[in-house]
């Protein structure tokens, strides 16, 4: 039925279609050699990678595996289709071309299907946008006189300077910035020290396809000094010690769904190589092409591009930050990839901790609580790309205050999941308890986020050896976490009194026990498999 109605409409306005062209992504069938890549990793990921996946038991799975090259090459020799971008873990490419040479991709026996990014496939004349600057409050100059510390309200307002303090800097983590350009990173003497030390790792412009980052947009340039840069006795960005890779993904010249394509790529690329941490000052809602825009029903954390790359690298064990966007007094919502359930957006506040009314707030289409956190992003401390204190506002400055702190935090301990750090962070929060649609969990404390993770180590390692009981207080069913090493294990249940209320044996695979006709009340209940031993106060609703 889908070409039935497509053909009708090529029919009727065949004259205005042929002048046309389209964005969409094409999606293949299968992928080349996957059996042996994965019997192989090494030869698709770096063993840093390797290692990282490893340690948080992170699956290597055919979305590791590239893109059939083939394919690729078969679709680019097809007169009228240019390929922009790929994405191994969605395995598609994002290409541009005419309607019927796009639609007759369909016919391919490789491509599984086809995704325009005109959701409504409207193959009348388009009436193209204005360009606006994405970056018009991040570029505004603030009238605040440079003072020395010039970063400190945005670093102790988080308790970044805490981590610091117990020697917690970002060293062994590496970050990868994904943003519009990194002019003067190799000469800026913010970034001297990170040079002469080896932690700039790698640069990519994935839009010229050029091992260089110094495209002409300083915004990169910026957002990265607020995590990696260091002037003494000036301005310190929250990760100085971390490792950096920088990306170039985003376009100023244009607004086009091609973008979340090639942040996607860039994701993939920093996972490849091991990246724990990702810092995207970006968002995409509005495009130059209106047809392509987002609207809000589409913000729901798994239909953009964007979205799904980000769930995907969530899932790979990657930390991603991501500005929540400056769309507060305007389109209201958080853009994607914010929306995603995979990205840890943060929203801006001013120095006083009160919201900034451009912060673009929450809940995203599926009820998901956005913005996750807060920070400084009303007047924050950059440095420029000549090297200069400057002031800026916008998120942009306030996701990557947080993603340094994030490094630093897990730092502290790098066995810690992603979901496990994104969830005490959250906890730290001064609205936890009460958020709300403007500011979310509020503005994290890391020297409280720090407690939390150690108390998480010292129960994981007594996990490691004893037993554990959950949920209590319970209703209906008693869960047991047992030892690696134990098997089996007898179960007894005492009243206060110490009378015996029943006994069962648990074992790795049952582990679990029906209590429903048990009365309610307090009681003891003991665990016990050879020498180990733990005694619970047990509370039954």
């Amino acid at each position: 039925m889908k070409k039935i109605v497509l053909l009708l409409a090529l029919f009727y306005l065949l004259p205005v279609s042929a002048q046309i062209e389209e964005d969409a992504l094409v999606f293949f069938e299968n992928k080349e050699n996957v059996d042996q890549a994965l019997a192989n990793p090494i030869s698709i990921l770096t063993q840093k990678a390797l290692d990282r996946k490893q340690l948080h038991n992170t699956p290597i799975d055919a979305r590791d595996v590239p893109v059939n090259e083939a394919y690729i090459t078969w679709i680019k020799n097809i007169s009228g289709i240019s390929v922009f971008a790929k994405s191994k873990w969605m395995n598609c490419v994002y290409i541009r071309g005419s309607f019927e040479a796009i639609e007759s991709l369909e016919n391919l026996d490789f491509v599984n299907h086809v995704e325009f990014a005109d959701k409504s496939l409207n193959l009348g004349p388009i009436t193209g946008g204005v360009l606006t600057d994405k970056f018009e409050i991040e570029n505004q100059k603030s009238s605040i006189v440079y003072n020395y510390g010039a970063a400190t309200n945005q670093v102790e307002m988080i308790a970044a300077n805490f981590l610091h303090e117990q020697d917690f800097t970002g060293t062994g983590i590496d970050i990868a910035v994904l943003d519009s350009g990194f002019p003067g990173v190799l000469t800026n003497p913010a970034f001297e020290t990170l040079r002469d030390q080896g932690r700039l790792l790698g640069t990519y412009n994935f839009i010229t396809r050029e091992e260089t980052a110094d495209a002409p947009s300083s915004h990169g340039a910026k957002t990265f000094s607020d995590i990696g840069g260091f002037l003494e006795d000036e301005f310190v960005g929250t990760a100085p010690g971390a490792s950096f890779y920088l990306y170039v993904t985003e376009d100023v010249g244009q607004e086009n769904p091609v973008e979340e394509a090639w942040w996607v790529e860039a994701l993939e690329r920093a996972d490849s190589l091991g990246v724990r941490v990702v810092n995207t000052s970006l968002g995409y809602q509005d495009y130059d092409n209106p047809a392509y825009s987002h609207v809000y029903e589409d913000l729901d954390g798994f239909t953009t591009i964007a979205a799904r790359g980000a769930n995907h690298a969530f899932d790979k064990g990657m930390f991603l930050l991501t500005s929540a966007g400056n769309d507060g007094s305007s389109f209201g919502f958080v853009a994607t990839p914010a929306d995603a359930a995979g990205c840890f957006s943060v929203g801006a506040v001013d120095s006083e901790e009160l919201y900034a009314p451009f912060s673009s707030y929450g809940p995203n289409a599926a009820g998901l609580r956005k913005p996750d956190v807060m920070a400084q992003g009303v007047s924050a401390a950059v440095v420029d790309q000549n090297g200069a204190v400057d002031f800026n506002s916008g998120t942009s400055f306030s996701s990557p205050i947080m993603a340094g702190a994030i490094a630093c935090l897990w730092q502290s301990r790098p066995q810690t999941t992603n979901a496990q750090l994104m969830q005490i962070v959250r906890e730290s929060a001064h609205l936890f308890e009460n958020p709300t649609d403007l500011m979310g969990y509020g503005i994290p404390n890391f020297e409280t986020a720090y407690t939390a993770l150690q108390m998480l180590a010292i129960e994981d390692q007594f996990l490691e050896t004893q037993f554990a009981l959950y949920p209590n207080p319970s209703q209906d069913v008693v869960s047991f976490k047992m030892p690696s090493f134990i098997d089996k294990a007898e179960v007894n249940v005492f009243t206060i009194n110490g009378l015996l209320v029943f006994s069962s044996e648990i074992t790795q695979q049952q582990n679990t026990l029906n209590i429903s006709e048990v009365a309610s009340g307090l009681y003891i209940a003991t665990i016990a498999s050879g020498a180990t031993k733990n005694s619970f106060k047990l509370i039954k609703k």
